[in-house]
């Protein structure tokens, strides 16, 4: 099959977005145990954020954030070299069209996929599949949605896979079948299905549970029905093989978040795959007027996505998430010795095989009186407001993540979890 030529963004050299090498990522943090030493003996600190355009602005205290990249606190921190591009982005105008066919034909060379465009975040992408799926090019059908009147819009998911956000194939007019087994769901594929779904985060599962459907498994079954397959990777990077895994794997879309793992714009994602799928995608979104138009990118969001992604994959991942270990390690190694509580960095283990640490702090309600749930009330009401990961601990357990840390963040929170567990203890 013969690919599109990449096209590669043309920056400013100056403002060129950099790759990280291991003496710039690891020179400074030999600084953070005498900077633990030093600051809790500073005078009268300002309050975390207290100079930020948030506070400044509406009056609202920012987030230290102990958790991955998550929508609701705001996905992530873009890194300096995605922001250049995005200011100089917005110098000049720009045809959109010829904008989104660019910076899809250089995204589906990065993931070795047909074709590829930028999405409003991986929700638009998933809208924007189905839609291609129920309509391929046909005006008439593409001005239809999201009220198809055709018999071909049934979507097939097999109940393991289903979670709050497949709701998406429903924006776009699908309607929605579940089944519990491979077995009901490959029987059920006839003239009225128009699409079959996956959940990469499931896979994982799947390995020890053998009743869940592998990513595999929906491959075949779309090809040998003539049925086309979404696979929702929204949450899947890192690893970086995300980018290449699933549509190697033959997938006819994937969908991906650009303001997760990838650090770009929070309102961007990705929809990449067959050709004419994305084509008819497309068609469906904007800047045509078909179900995706209120899905906008702005040309500022389109270019920040392609240099992020850039960046992404100039980095050493290994050097990358070593820095977000050694925060683990530093939050981890701060909070011994309290009476009833246990510290450890293990595996990240949210479902995924991310490859980097994460802190589990689990403690005896008999030494320590306090529940998660207070303790994440605590956390989220005092200074620093620190937010984290109560919903993969227990009632006496959550674990914290560093990966969307800014330098000297693992310091205060150690400093804010420590004044919390000592007067919570009865010994302590």
């Amino acid at each position: 099959m013969r690919r599109e030529a990449i096209v590669k963004p043309n920056f400013n050299s100056s403002r060129r977005p950099r790759g990280l090498d291991r003496r710039s990522l690891l020179g400074g943090l030999a600084a953070a145990p005498a900077l633990a030493q030093a600051a809790p003996e500073a005078k009268a600190p300002r309050p975390y954020g207290s100079d930020s355009i948030y506070t400044r602005m509406f009056g609202i205290r920012p987030l230290l954030c102990a958790r991955g990249h998550t929508t609701a606190f705001g996905g992530s921190l873009m890194p300096a070299e995605v922001m250049r591009a995005m200011i100089e982005a917005n110098d000049y105008f720009v045809d959109l069209n010829e904008l989104n066919e660019a910076a899809g034909r250089h995204i589906a060379g990065i993931m070795k996929a047909e074709a590829a465009m930028v999405t409003a975040g991986a929700f638009s992408a998933m809208v924007l599949g189905a839609a291609a799926c129920l309509t391929g090019t046909d005006p008439k059908k593409i001005d239809a949605l999201p009220h198809p009147d055709w018999p071909r819009r049934e979507c097939l998911i097999q109940k393991a896979h289903r979670e709050s956000y497949d709701r998406a194939y429903r924006c776009a007019g699908m309607t929605v079948r579940e089944f519990e087994t491979r077995e009901e769901l490959a029987a059920a594929i006839g003239p009225n299905t128009a699409m079959i779904a996956a959940l990469a985060s499931t896979e994982k599962a799947a390995m020890k549970d053998l009743r869940i459907m592998r990513p595999e498994e929906f491959v075949a079954l779309g090809r040998k029905h003539g049925v086309p397959v979404l696979i929702d990777a929204a949450a899947e990077i890192p690893p970086a093989e995300t980018l290449t895994r699933f549509t190697g794997m033959g997938f006819d879309l994937v969908a991906i978040s650009g303001g997760k793992g990838l650090l770009g714009p929070q309102a961007t994602g990705i929809l990449a795959g067959r050709k004419d799928l994305i084509r008819a995608a497309a068609l469906n979104h904007s800047p045509h007027t078909g179900v995706g138009r209120g899905m906008k990118v702005g040309k500022e969001e389109i270019v920040g996505l392609v240099a992020a992604i850039d960046l992404y994959l100039s980095q050493e991942r290994e050097v990358v998430h070593e820095i977000w270990n050694k925060r683990v390690r530093f939050l981890v190694s701060e909070l011994q010795g309290i009476p009833g509580l246990r510290a450890e960095a293990r595996e990240a283990a949210n479902g995924h095989d991310h490859g980097f640490l994460e802190a589990l702090l689990s403690w005896d309600p008999a030494v320590i009186p306090l529940t998660a749930k207070a303790l994440t009330t605590k956390l989220r009401n005092g200074e620093p407001r620190i937010v984290f990961y109560p919903e993969y601990g227990g009632e006496t357990s959550v674990v914290l993540q560093t990966r969307s840390m800014k330098d000297g963040d693992e310091i205060l929170t150690a400093r804010r979890l420590r004044a919390v567990f000592r007067p919570a203890g009865r010994n302590g």
